[in-house]
């Protein structure tokens, strides 16, 4: 299964990163919206982990590209360090499938990628 992860902050995205990839997992990490956005133009993911907020473009505007421009189902879990519930029913309406506040609980995520993928722990 193949993972593209966008998150700005180097420490959270390579420590997600090793622990997907430590559980079988293949991970394409980004630092920047933009090119997780071309990335994901050009391959086909299992799911996108994103953040919202990032450089480049934001989780929330690939969340929407990906749902309305390129017409994809690919499971999407928003990650974001924001307590705002506002934010959490926005990402939802534009179409993720998932919502994860930080600090993140690498267990509680590895938990919801696989109800998401349909994979028996």
């Amino acid at each position: 299964m193949r993972i593209i992860l966008a998150e700005d902050n180097d420490i959270l995205r390579k420590s997600l990163s090793f622990f997907l990839e430590s559980k079988g997992f293949t991970v394409d990490q980004f630092s920047d919206g933009k090119d997780a956005l071309e990335a994901i133009e050009k391959n086909n993911y299992d799911l996108i982990l994103t953040d919202i907020n990032m450089p480049g473009i934001s989780g929330m505007e690939i969340t929407q590209y990906v749902r309305e421009t390129i017409n994809s189902e690919v499971p999407i879990i928003i990650l974001t360090s924001s307590g705002v519930e506002q934010t959490e029913l926005d990402s939802f309406d534009i179409g993720a499938n998932e919502f994860i506040a930080k600090p993140i609980s690498p267990a509680v995520l590895l938990v919801r990628i696989n109800k998401l993928l349909k994979i028996k722990a």
